[in-house]
């Protein structure tokens, strides 16, 4: 059901090395940009005529408007199910306690007498939220976008999920309800890299978005990649992954069924082990059959995705290896199931999430921890973090210096000046003064 890889014996290569040893999904963006092309220019030139053709051709769909109509939001919180609502609630409670606490205050740095520099936070004045509506719905995913934004004190958020055939070409009710319970009442009917485009130009009926959050498929990546410069986005989202750092303390059902967890997204998401202990091992492919024959979507998702190439059970000799390879690997999502899983937690470097121990499974992270699920994928967590409050925010610098502040540096800024061939910059230092042959200390001599 899922191969292996054994890295046991020889010494494990460096960097990019290691990283061609483990398994990875294809997620071809680059290929997918010829495609998405032509969709946003049309977008571009015809604005909320062409979103609402290609609801017709992709979704099946014949709307009348693509923004959605205040009483759809209204109609689909009052209708929605009174343990889902609660659930929603909860998570959205959970995820203010943790992005408020990100929240970055104005600082000043003093570093002359007479010379400061202040770093404020900006929000991004606007931003489009993408939830995405193919195989899954994902209520959470709004959530997970909109509170960041929301605490990061961003003005004006919009949200676009694809238009449903079942629910007359509106987006999925438990998105809209979950829309109305954050208070984002701007909500459009468009899917894939139309929807990305709508924020990007800005159409008829929706204003064009400084940013653009929130995953989807290749589609939506593509488009993200082909509007990087004139919008900032988050990242471009690939297939899910999971990786499980485990020894013989592990619990082999739960490392099976947190495997199963994220292989049911999609046919590419990633599953992956990484463990030292044969016996887990065996273990864990035994407890794989009757966990995935016992649950749903099977032969479409998870079957798929723990037969691809981008799943594996890795064998490692030990924990130091293990954690080399993980580092590599870098996850979106890593689970430490180790003994003294919070030590050997502390030591990862590369990882969009990390969940400590067998009471902090991926599932708990993608609702209800608190944190954020929208996170790194394809080993961008190397250089990459999750959505937060800090996403929506710019940090923009304030430099205030006096007269005799600027003069006592004045020297070495004109210095630096000429030695990149830039007179002009130090000439604009000069004008402020009536220059003379700097002193021995670096100032600037005046005439009185």
């Amino acid at each position: 059901m899922i191969s292996r890889i054994d890295l046991r014996g020889d010494a494990l290569p460096e960097g990019g090395a290691l990283r061609d040893l483990l398994p990875r999904a294809e997620f071809d963006v680059a290929a997918a940009l010829d495609k998405v092309r032509p969709i946003c220019e049309d977008v571009h030139h015809r604005g909320d005529a062409a979103l609402i053709e290609y609801a017709e051709r992709f979704d099946g769909v014949a709307l009348q408007q693509v923004r959605v109509p205040a009483e759809a939001l209204t109609r689909a919180l009052a209708e929605l199910d009174a343990d889902v609502r609660a659930a929603l609630e909860e998570s959205i409670k959970r995820a203010r306690a943790v992005h408020r606490e990100q929240r970055r205050a104005p600082h000043t740095t003093q570093v002359v007498p007479g010379g400061t520099v202040t770093e404020k936070w900006v929000p991004v004045e606007r931003v489009g939220l993408y939830a995405p509506g193919g195989r899954s719905v994902y209520p959470s995913s709004v959530i997970m976008n909109a509170v960041p934004a929301q605490e990061a004190g961003v003005a004006s958020i919009a949200l676009a999920s694809p238009p449903q055939k079942e629910f007359g070409g509106l987006p999925h009710p438990t998105i809209l309800a979950a829309c109305a319970l954050l208070g984002v009442d701007e909500v459009y009917a468009a899917g894939g890299a139309q929807a990305v485009a709508m924020f990007a130009y800005g159409t008829e009926s929706c204003p064009p978005a400084n940013m653009v959050t929130g995953p989807g498929n290749i589609w939506v990546a593509a488009a993200k990649r082909y509007f990087t410069g004139r919008i900032g986005i988050d990242t471009e989202a690939g297939p899910t992954e999971i990786a499980v750092l485990a020894d013989d303390t592990a619990d082999p059902a739960h490392v099976a069924s947190d495997l199963i967890s994220q292989a049911e997204h999609d046919p590419m998401a990633a599953a992956v082990l990484v463990t030292d202990s044969v016996a887990l091992a065996d273990a864990v492919e035994r407890e794989l059959e009757p966990q995935v024959a016992a649950t749903k979507h099977v032969e479409d998702r998870i079957l798929p995705a723990l037969r691809g190439e981008q799943s594996a059970i890795v064998l490692v000799d030990g924990l130091e290896e293990g954690l080399r390879v993980v580092d590599a690997y870098g996850a979106e999502h890593l689970e430490i199931q180790t003994a003294d899983a919070a030590a050997v937690a502390g030591r990862v470097q590369n990882a969009g999430a990390i969940f400590v121990g067998a009471y902090a499974p991926v599932s708990l992270g993608d609702y209800c921890a608190g944190s954020n699920h929208v996170l790194p994928t394809g080993g961008c967590a190397c250089h990459s973090s999750g959505l937060s409050v800090q996403s929506f925010l710019r940090g923009i610098h304030i430099v205030d210096y006096s007269r005799d502040a600027l003069a006592d540096v004045a020297h070495h800024v004109v210095t630096l000046a000429e030695a990149e061939d830039l007179p002009a910059h130090g000439a604009a230092i000069k004008a402020r003064f009536d220059w003379k042959v700097p002193e021995s200390k670096g100032k600037v001599s005046e005439a009185q």
